[in-house]
C-alpha cells in the first residue's frame, strides 16, 4: 500500500511540475500573432454573448473557466487546434470553449486516479497487487479526456435536429410574410417573433445583432449557419441574398425547401424508430435465450453429472 501511495504521489507531483512548466515557459509571441489571437478571443466572446438560448455561461464555475482560459491560451500559443466539429457543437450546446477544456483536463485527471481509488479497498485487504498497472491509469485518463467531447457531440446532434425542425417552420413563416407583401428584413423579423423556443430565440437574436451592427440579415443567418453547422440556414442565406440583390422571387422555393426538410425529418424519425425497434427485438431475444437456458440447466446438469 505504501508503494502504491508513493508511486501515485510521484506521478501526481510529476504531472503537476510538467503542467506548471508547460504553462510558465511560454514561447515568444510576435505582434501579428498576438493581434490574431486577440481577434479570435474577441470573436469567441461575441459568439458566447449571443448564446441566449440557455444562458448556460452564467452557470459555469469561475475557477473552471479560468483553468480553461489558461489551457486555451497555451494551446493557441503552441499552435494546437481543436477538432473542427467541436466549435459548432459547443455553439449549439451553449457551452464555452474554456469550460469544455477545463472539463476535459479534470476528466483526464479523474480518469487517471479512478483505478487507484476503485482498487484501494481490494488493495487494503490484500486481494490484488499493490501496484496498479500504468496502462490502466492511462486508459482511464484517455476515457476521461474523450468523455466530455462525446457528451457534447451527442447533445449537439439532438439540438441540431431540433434546430432543423425549427428552420423548416421558419421557412414557411418567411414565405407567408413575403407573400403578404413585406420586405425581406421585415419578413425575417416577423417570422422570428412567432415562437420563444431556444432555436427561434437564437435566430431572433442573430437578426437583432445584425440590425445593430449594420449587417444584412441574410448574411447574419449565413454566419449563424456556419457557427452551428446547419446547411439549411446557409441555403436560406443564399436564397434571400438573391431576393435582395437580383429581385428573384423565391417564395415558392422557400415553401418547397420547407416541405423537403419535413420529408427528410420524417424519414430520419422513421429510421431511428426502426433502429430502436430492432434493438428492442434483440433484447427480447436475449431474454428468451436466458429463460431457455434457465429451463434447460437442471436437465443438462443431471445428464453431465
Amino acid at each position: 500500500m505504501s508503494l502504491t501511495i508513493a508511486m501515485l504521489g510521484g506521478a501526481v507531483a510529476g504531472l503537476g511540475l510538467l503542467l506548471a512548466g508547460y504553462l510558465l515557459v511560454q514561447p515568444g509571441t510576435s505582434g501579428p500573432v498576438a493581434l490574431a489571437q486577440l481577434d479570435a478571443r474577441l470573436a469567441r466572446g461575441r459568439r458566447q454573448a449571443n448564446l441566449t438560448s440557455d444562458r448556460r455561461h452564467q452557470e459555469e464555475s469561475a475557477r473552471m473557466r479560468r483553468l480553461g482560459a489558461e489551457v486555451s491560451d497555451t494551446l493557441d500559443k503552441r499552435g494546437v487546434r481543436l477538432p473542427g466539429s467541436i466549435g459548432p457543437a459547443l455553439a449549439l450546446v451553449g457551452q464555452s470553449r474554456e469550460m469544455f477544456l477545463a472539463q476535459s483536463i479534470v476528466g483526464a485527471l479523474v480518469g487517471f486516479l479512478a483505478p487507484v481509488i476503485a482498487l484501494s479497498p481490494l488493495i487494503a485487504v490484500g486481494a490484488v497487487s499493490l501496484v496498479v498497472p500504468l496502462w490502466v491509469m492511462l486508459i482511464g485518463a484517455a476515457v476521461g479526456l474523450v468523455l466530455p467531447y462525446l457528451q457534447v457531440k451527442s447533445k449537439a446532434e439532438d439540438r441540431r435536429r431540433d434546430f432543423r425542425h425549427v428552420v423548416s417552420s421558419f421557412l414557411d413563416l418567411v414565405s407567408m410574410n413575403l407573400a403578404g407583401g413585406r420586405g425581406v428584413p421585415e419578413a425575417l423579423q416577423a417570422a422570428a417573433s412567432i415562437s420563444d423556443s431556444w432555436a427561434m430565440v437564437r435566430i431572433r437574436d442573430t437578426l437583432e445583432a445584425a440590425r445593430l451592427q449594420g449587417v444584412t440579415p441574410w448574411a447574419a443567418l449565413g454566419v449563424l449557419g456556419d457557427e452551428v453547422d446547419v446547411d439549411e440556414l446557409r441555403d436560406l442565406s443564399a436564397a434571400l441574398a438573391l431576393v435582395a440583390e437580383d429581385g428573384a422571387k423565391v417564395r415558392d422555393s422557400l415553401s418547397a425547401r420547407a416541405a423537403s426538410m419535413r420529408r427528410r425529418e420524417l424519414a430520419d424519425t422513421e429510421g431511428r424508430a426502426a433502429a430502436r425497434s430492432q434493438s428492442m427485438l434483440v433484447a427480447q431475444l436475449l431474454l428468451c435465450v436466458g429463460f431457455l437456458l434457465f429451463l434447460m440447466y437442471p436437465a443438462v446438469a443431471k445428464v453431465l453429472a
